[in-house]
Order: structure tokens, then sequence, then C-alpha cells
């Protein structure tokens, strides 16, 4: 088979010209394909090549190029044009017609991205069809637009030791971008700086601090030692490269430079140190460094800076940050500056604002963490403000008044604000395994427009892999059984960028859009393969959003999970960031609104009440339902690519088997603690003892596919195995069995089903509006008769705390308002419905749907950008 290169237009009517392909197939004789188009952006002349490829890649013994009229023996014309309507962001469609009296697929976009787009469907269609009609059959027209403005991916250099590999190969960011663009990703993000959290204790430092080891910039005499200049100019080049290639592809370059600072902290072990820098040249260097690397690299269209403490410099260093940010101003064309949202404050933002480029402020989706499909109501009290949390120094603002920024959006949607938004998903949950539930991804689709937020920014899977210099040389998969590993390491996870990136632009996309490829990769498996890893995915959601021992990623990893202990002093706690005592049954959750604690639900438990919240038992049910419907079963197929999902789906039902478990044990042994009750104490020890078992089980099974070290960082619980694990588990277990032989107290039931919730029959429709300053009223119709309701409502600022009031009942109806004075705010509104038949039961409305993935309040702005209500 052979691919023909040469590509030329020959002007017919209207402009138009013809690329013609003989394409043969098994099952059909040949017959033309002739593809029409006018003169292409070059992004889109790139995906008309993508095209040409994947009809080649299907059995084209050639290709010849002539004129419309000039293709007599053409069976189908490809007609490409971009004719949308162009206020339809990045719009594509694809239609059946006719030209010249034959078939035809009319290829369109509102704009070259959307033009993009519509072309590489196509070729993805092709290249993923299993039939005779090369995927070139349209039963109905396509149409679809953007539903989100930034759907970002970022990646970051991290570890000299496996980074370099990647970052030097063009083959690799050729067919990384390909992927990128084709999954209908429209940014993507090349982050430096991040491979420490402060820049102490530092070794693996290559590209720490980004500028000398690209550029030498006059009037400097800035190095880094060891580094030559051949090496210096290699990297420039290939930055350059990558930027090109982005760009080629219809994709903002985003440059992430997270760390200023020169000089490292307490480390004597550092491979290398910049020379030539003074605290009186540090932020004039930085300037000319960054307008003159924005000068030589002029496809970068934004920069993702870290402003807060972390980045090695004190907050409140307004002086540096206005030196370096003139030399954006230089770069004499539109550079969109995204700050971390840690730590900003309004002078901050003025200062970006005065450049006069575009600001955005990313703040992190779930802590540094994936929770579920929504933003979380409310965030943990460790992170609230308070007068025994104010730092001073380095970290003033984000440990001190701006605390409530560490970890959600704040106080950023304020209205008329002179910035964007952008959301920053972390890796935290998941690192290594594979991830797709396309419900929610459609869910994050949802929500990432939040208040007329731009959108998310994804750090993608291995984001922090070999960070804190803990690289190992032999591949980032880190696969003990080497035939598992791909060529390139996007490869494994190409199902996880296909169901992102096809779900943030529409989060009503056909499942076609991803069952082609499970059909065409995966053959008969397919269908049970999709269900299986779309359960696997929800577990560590899941956890993540109702028991969060850490907010931090540098300290919790839930998908190699380091023990907390459910006895008090059997272990010390691993986390720090955690409510005192510090075990297992105190925990927070990551949304404390909506979710209880182990310790808050057993209170209620013991006093007859149910929490409108969800419960530790109904989430434990949760969990074992994913875990059950993620069973692969026996291997229908024995190539690597089914291998890696199998063994990853294993890996996480064995997690949601365990946490439910542990979830459970954890409820009892609070009873106990409370009662003293020994059946309360011997439940617990025995569901402990199942959990201990299906570690161990899913560890062994895991210990012929992993390495003995997957390395995210330099402390145990940044890095190993699921069986080094095991021992922590154990030591609790003992424990727990020492310490249930205690006297007998007072008797009481235990329940571990899940609790029966009252169901919500009512219905209620967001107002389109409301006008700041008037009482807002909202009402409930109800479809029976619970004995109460209680409207909770809340400014969309996580600053705040909620409100509540009771709701007043005529007939079918509840009705409630919120106060004059609370909605005379620059703050758009929140709120959800409590309903109660009594102390016994209760419920939330609209709550969480089946699959767990919708937003579960209301949300009403100002304006005509109104978010979508929730679809329970």
């Amino acid at each position: 088979m052979r691919m023909i290169e040469r590509r030329h237009f020959i002007k017919g009517v209207g402009g138009l010209a013809a690329l013609s392909l003989e394409a043969k197939t098994p099952s059909r004789p040949s017959g033309k394909i002739a593809v029409v188009s006018e003169r292409l952006d070059p992004a889109a002349a790139w995906a008309a090549e993508e095209l040409q490829r994947a009809i080649t890649q299907k059995g084209s013994d050639g290709a010849s190029v002539s004129s419309a009229s000039e293709a007599p023996g053409a069976k189908l014309f490809i007609v490409i044009k971009q004719d949308l309507p162009p206020q339809s962001r990045e719009a594509l469609s694809l239609s059946p017609g006719k030209l010249a009296g034959r078939p035809a697929i009319l290829v369109s976009g509102s704009d070259a991205r959307g033009l993009v787009y519509a072309i590489l469907e196509l070729a993805d269609r092709v290249r993923f069809s299993t039939g005779p009609d090369l995927g070139f059959a349209l039963h109905a027209p396509l149409k679809e637009q953007a539903a989100n403005r930034v759907r970002s991916i970022a990646r970051a250099f991290c570890s000299e030791i496996e980074d370099k590999t990647w970052y030097y190969d063009k083959s690799f960011w050729r067919s990384y971008l390909t992927e990128l663009a084709t999954q209908r990703f429209n940014r993507f993000n090349l982050t430096f700086g991040l491979g420490y959290d402060f820049p102490r204790g530092v070794t693996g430092d290559y590209f720490h601090f980004l500028y000398p080891y690209l550029l030498d910039v006059p009037g400097y005499r800035v190095r880094v030692v060891p580094l030559s200049d051949a090496e210096r100019d290699r990297n420039l080049l290939m930055l350059r490269f990558i930027a090109a290639e982005t760009a080629a592809r219809g994709l903002d370059f985003q440059l992430g430079i997270w760390t200023h600072a020169y000089e490292w902290t307490d480390s004597p072990r550092s491979a290398h140190h910049i020379v030539g820098l003074t605290p009186e040249n540090h932020a004039a260097y930085c300037r000319d460094a960054l307008a003159l690397l924005l000068k030589t690299c002029p496809e970068i269209r934004g920069l993702t800076l870290r402003v807060h403490g972390e980045s090695g410099i004190p907050e409140g260093s307004y002086d540096f940050w206005r030196t370096v940010f003139a030399g954006v101003r230089r770069a004499d064309r539109p550079i969109e500056i995204d700050m971390h949202a840690k730590g900003v404050d309004q002078t901050m933002i003025g200062i970006a604002v005065k450049t006069g480029m575009p600001v955005k402020l990313s703040p992190k989706f779930w802590a540094e963490h994936m929770g579920l499909a929504y933003h979380q109501a409310d965030i943990r009290e460790l992170e609230v403000p308070r007068p025994d949390r104010m730092e001073q120094g380095t970290f003033r603002l984000s440990n001190g008044s701006r605390r409530f920024l560490r970890y959600g959006y704040g106080d950023l949607f304020q209205r008329g604000r002179q910035y964007d938004v952008l959301f920053r998903l972390w890796p935290g949950t998941q690192r290594a395994l594979v991830w797709g539930d396309p419900a929610t991804a459609a869910g994050y689709g949802r929500v990432s427009h939040f208040c007329g937020a731009s959108g998310i920014d994804i750090c993608e899977p291995l984001f922090f892999k070999g960070r804190e210099g803990s690289g190992i040389p032999g591949g980032r998969c880190a696969y003990a059984d080497r035939s598992l590993s791909p060529r390139y390491d996007w490869e494994k996870y190409a199902y996880t960028y296909r169901v992102w990136g096809r779900l943030l632009f529409n989060p009503d996309a056909e499942p076609q859009s991803w069952r082609r490829y499970l059909a065409a990769e995966f053959g008969a498996a397919a269908e049970s393969l999709e269900v299986a890893v779309a359960h696997a995915s929800r577990v560590l959601p899941i956890l993540t959003t109702a028991h969060l021992p850490s907010a931090s990623n540098h300290s919790f990893w839930p998908e190699m999970y380091t023990n907390m202990p459910i006895v008090l002093g059997s272990e010390p706690s691993p986390y720090s960031d955690t409510p005192n005592p510090k075990r297992f049954g105190t925990v927070s959750p990551l949304d404390p609104e909506l979710f209880s604690s182990i310790d808050e639900y057993v209170k209620d438990l013991l006093d007859g009440r149910q929490s409108r919240k969800y419960s530790p038992i109904e989430v434990a049910q949760w969990l074992e339902k994913c875990a059950s419907r993620a069973e692969v079963g026996p291997p229908s197929s024995k190539t690597p690519e089914f291998r890696r999902l199998q063994e990853d789906v294993a890996i996480q039902s064995g997690l949601g088997r365990f946490f439910s478990l542990k979830l459970r044990s954890a409820v009892l042994y609070e009873i106990f603690l409370e009662t003293g009750n020994p059946t309360a104490g011997s439940q617990a020890l025995a569901e402990y003892r199942k959990a201990r078992d299906v570690w161990a089980s899913m560890a062994q099974r895991a210990k012929g596919i992993y390495l003995p070290d997957v390395t995210y960082g330099r402390t145990p619980n940044r890095r190993g195995h699921w069986l080094d694990r095991l021992p922590a588990i154990e030591t609790d277990l003992a424990a727990m069995q020492t310490a249930i032989q205690r006297p007998a107290g007072t008797a009481s039931t235990v329940v571990l089903e899940r609790p029966p919730r009252m169901a919500a029959r009512c219905t209620h429709t967001s107002p389109a509006s409301f006008t700041p300053g008037k009482p807002f009223s909202v009402s409930l119709l109800l479809a029976d008769a619970p004995s109460s309701a209680r409207l909770h409502y809340r400014h969309v600022n996580h600053a705040e705390r909620w409100q509540s009031v009771d709701m007043q009942r005529a007939d079918q109806t509840c009705v409630a308002s919120i106060p004059a004075d609370y909605t005379n705010s620059q703050f758009s509104l929140q709120y959800y419905f409590e309903l109660r038949q009594g102390p016994g039961s209760a419920a939330m409305y609209p709550g969480l749907n089946a699959e767990l993935a919708n937003q579960p309040y209301f949300v009403v702005v100002t304006g005509a950008n109104r978010p979508r209500s929730p679809h329970p």
C-alpha cells in the first residue's frame, strides 16, 4: 500500500478543486472518492490530508487530482466548505447530498476550527469503519457546536529521566496533537515548573525555572549549570516545533510557567543550578526573557502562571509581577494571561487587567482531585478562613484571607468581572488508570461553563509521573509486563481522550462517536467493555466527593491508597489536612453540604434522625454497584489494548469493593465507639477483614501488571505498589480486633443496608433571572405530601456559608422567598430543597441522578446568560 502526498489545486467552477482517491475495500469494487473543496485555511488543509490518509489506509491504490467535472468515475463526492452561520462557535455539519447528480457528503463549518472538526469527524469514521461503506453512510445529518469555549489538555514536564524522550520526539508530537484535534480539544497547555509544590528539597529540576533552559537573553549572563549551549538551543527548537504543530492543527498553544524562583531552598542534591541572577535583576530578567520567548515562538497564544507562594515568589510581590507582565505587553499580539487562582487578590487581578491582555483566573474544579460532575456545593471547613489560620510571609494570602480560593472557585463569579474563569481539573484522583465514563464526561461538559465560565483545562493522565526526582527509566506507563507498553504513552488513554473531548464539546454527542472506536478495537467485547469501563471510572470520583482525607494531590492518591486508620492510634495518620482526631471516621467529605462524614452520620442514626445529606452507607452502596458492573469477564481478545483496559478495570473494581467494605466497617466501628455495642464491633471487624482480602487479591493481580515502584513523587504515599499498602491495613485490622474486646455498653440496632431515602416527588422550574435588591421567590409543586420543606440557598461564592428557610405550604405548593438584602449582591444564587416526612425520612431536590452525573442544585443568574437547569 502506498500513499500519494502530491496535492495541488486546479481552478474550477466557484474556485473549487477536487482530489480524487481510488478507494478499495475487500467487499466492493474500487471507485473514486472525489474530495472537492475551496482553498482551505492551513489547519483545514492539514485535516483534509488526514482524511486522505484515512481513506488510503483503508485500501487506496493511488490518487489523482482533477476538477470536479474531470472525475467521471467518482462514486462519491466529499464537498468541503466553510458555510455555516459564523455566530455558531466551532460548529460542524455533515450532510448527505448530491453533486453533479451523484452522491455527496457536504462537509461544513462555521469557522476554520469547525471545518477542521468536520473533516476530522469524517476521517475518524473512515479510520474506525468496520463495514464496506468506509464510514461514509450518513443515516441523518450531523450538526454540532461547542458547549464550552475552552477544552484544554495540559501535559507536564516533571522528570528529565522520563520526559525528555517524548519532548524530543517529533513523531510523538504529530500523533498526540492529531489525537487532541480529532477529539475536539481546542487548546494544548504544555506545562513547566510543576515538578515541586515549592522549590525546596529539589533534585529533579530540569526546566523547573524555564527561561535559561531555552534562551540566552541579551544583556544578562544567566545560564544553567551544567547545560550546554547546544542543548539549550535544541530545547528552544523543540518548543518552537511543538507550538507550530499545535497551531497547524487549529489548536491554541498555551505555555505553563509555574515557577519563577531561581534558587532552591534546602536542595544540596539538585541536578542543576542557575547562575547570573540576583534579587536586583531577577524581575527584569524574567520580563526580558518572556518578551524574547514570545517573539521567538509566535504560536504562543497564552501563558498559564502560578502567581502564589508556591511559585517561589512571596505573595503580595506586586512589583515583581508588574515587571514580568511588561514583557507580555511587548509581544505586540494578544497573549492570554491565565493566573492560577490560588492566592490571587484584587490587586493582582488589577495588575493583569492593566496590561490590556485577556485575563483568565483558573480555580481548581474539585480541590486537587476529580469528583462527580458538578461543582462542590461547599468547601471543607478546613478551607474557611479563621483568625487562627492567618499566615504571614510567603503564603499570607493563600493561607490567610484568601484561603477559600485554595481548592475551589471562591468569590470569582462576581457580576461585571474583568476576567474570564477557566476551571482546572487536577491529577489527584486519577493518575495512571484508564478512565472512560460517558455519563460523567457529559456531566462535566454541562457544568464547565458554569455561570459563564469559559471551560476546563484537564491535567491529563500521567501528569505528575516521575515528579520530585522520582523518574525511572523504562516507560511512563510503569508496566512490569512490557507487552502492555504502548508505543507512545498517550495511546493507552485513547479512549479517555475520546470520551472527554467529544462530550466536553457536545454533552449530547451521539454514542456512536466513541462506540465506533470500541467496535473497531474490541469487536464483540465492545458493548460489555463500555459498560465495565464506565462503571469502574465512577468509583474514585464518588469516593473523592464523599470522603476526602486530604485536598492535596501531594498526600491523597486514592488510586493507590495509603491507608488511614479506622482505629485511632493504630498508626499515624498519613494525612495532615484532615479534621482532628485524625482517623477514618472523622474525615470530611469534599462536599460537606451534600454528604455526611461517618461520625456525623452515626450521630444522626443514633438520634433516630435521617439527614438530608447522602450517607456513607449510601456511598458504599454506590461503590458496590459500580464495582459489580465493572466486570470485563474472560478475555475475548489477548491484544495489549484489551488487556490494558481489562487490568485497569479490575483494579478500579477492587478499589470500589474495598472502599465500600471499609466505609461500612468504619460506620459500625463508630457505632461501637458511641455505644459499646459488641455486635457492632464484631460486624465492623468482619467487614474490615473482607476489605483486607479484597485489597490483597486486587494487589496480587496488579503485581504482574505494574512495576513494584509506580512513581509520582519521592515519599512513600506518592510511589510504590498496591501491595505496599497491605501491611498498614493489617495493622489497623489487628488494632480493631484488640479494641472491640473491651466491655460492652448499651446495645444498639446495627443497620448496614442502605437507609430508605424518601422519594422527592416534586417539580420546580428555575426562574429565568432575578433582580438584585428585590426578594427572590421560588415555588415547589408537590406530587405527594411531605410533612415539611426547606429551602437552602447561598450566593455562588465559596467564601460564604449556606442559609436556609422553612417553606410555607398551600395545598400542593410550597413557597419561600430569599430576602431582598441577600439578593442585593454581585453574585448569582444557587439553591436546593430539603423535603421531610418526619425525623426519619428526608430527601434533597434535585439531588443526584442515577448516574451521579448531574448538577444537584439550581443556579439562577442575572441577565441572559443563564446556565442550564439540572437534569435529575
